[in-house]
Parts: C-alpha cells; sequence; structure tokens
C-alpha cells in the first residue's frame, strides 16, 4: 500500500472505559496493529488523516472538551496531519474530509479505527459508495458487546465479524495488519 492514504478513526481515551460501551471489548491488539501500520505510513511520508468524535451529547466520553475525549497516546497528529472533527459516525458528513483526500490525488485509502460497528462501518460504506477503493484493516479495529432487541448480550467478536463480513467486498477490502505492512 505504498500509494494510498491512512483514516484513523476515534482513537480516543474514552473507549478504554469498556464498561460504559457495553464491556468485552474484543481485538486487544488493535491500537498496537493500529500504531504500526501509522509508523508505517509516517516512515513512507503517506498522507494521514485523524479522524475524532465531539459527541453533541454532553455527558459523553467522547467529547473533545475532556480527558475522554482526547486521542490515546501515539495517535496524535504531527506535522501536517490533520485532524478531523466529526459529530456522527461518518468521517464524512459535516467535515471537509472528502475534499482533503481528493486534493491528496489518491483514490484509495486503508481504514482502521473504533468501533467496528459504528464509525468505522459508517465511514467505509460511504468511502465505497464515494467511488474510493478501501481497505479495512480487520485487526487494527474493535467493538464491544451489545445487548440485541430481545435483551440477550451479543458478543463483540460475533458483532465484528459480522461487521466486517457485511461491508467486505461491496464498500472495501477487508485485510489484516501483515497484509498492509508485507
Amino acid at each position: 500500500m505504498t500509494n494510498a492514504a491512512l483514516i484513523l478513526i476515534d482513537w480516543q481515551q474514552g473507549f478504554d472505559d469498556h464498561i460504559y460501551w457495553g464491556g468485552n471489548r474484543n481485538n486487544p491488539n488493535a491500537e498496537e496493529n493500529a500504531l504500526k501500520i501509522l509508523d508505517q505510513w509516517r516512515a513512507q511520508n503517506l498522507p494521514i488523516f485523524h479522524c475524532i468524535h465531539n459527541s453533541l451529547d454532553p455527558n459523553s466520553l467522547l467529547r473533545i472538551e475532556k480527558p475522554s475525549g482526547q486521542l490515546k497516546p501515539g495517535f496524535e497528529p504531527r506535522g501536517n496531519e490533520p485532524l478531523i472533527v466529526k459529530n456522527v459516525n461518518s468521517c464524512f458528513i459535516g467535515t471537509d474530509l472528502e475534499d482533503q483526500i481528493k486534493q491528496s490525488k489518491l483514490n484509495n485509502f486503508v481504514i482502521c479505527g473504533l468501533t467496528t460497528n459504528h464509525c468505522v462501518s459508517t465511514t467505509t460504506r460511504m468511502a465505497g459508495n464515494l467511488g474510493f477503493d478501501v481497505s479495512l484493516i480487520a485487526d487494527a479495529c474493535a467493538t464491544f458487546d451489545r445487548t440485541g432487541l430481545d435483551g440477550k448480550v451479543i458478543d463483540a467478536e460475533t458483532i465484528h465479524q459480522i461487521s466486517l463480513a457485511n461491508i467486505h467486498n461491496e464498500f472495501c477490502v477487508v485485510r489484516n495488519t501483515v497484509d498492509i505492512l508485507g
């Protein structure tokens, strides 16, 4: 992936509160894998876009004025790496991300972040619909348990795998870190 932009989604400290988000987060190595990808992009001087969620709910952990709304250590933008602030699940709605990607003259990019079934999936779906070629990195994303409509808990790994299966070869190609890093 020597000619692709990297989009990092919502690597915010508030996601460390697993109970708040439903408990039992899957993929405990997601941050480690995402940082490896970020390091390679920086080493190759490729475009990097950091997206962060600023919830409209004043009680949310994902408010950028709160410590929990800040990026996790190692994910902070450097140099000319833009920070895209969004208020909804898609990194494209209400932001200039699409314009910035087009200015980079790249039509393909790599996505990783939190959470697989929310902002990662929504952004990936929109990117595919906008005509971009997207690789989504499965082992550099994660999610949490959710309670179904019937009151039963659906485990995070099942949600993660179903979310990936729903978008693979439709809106993106799902890959793993080793596929990207070579």
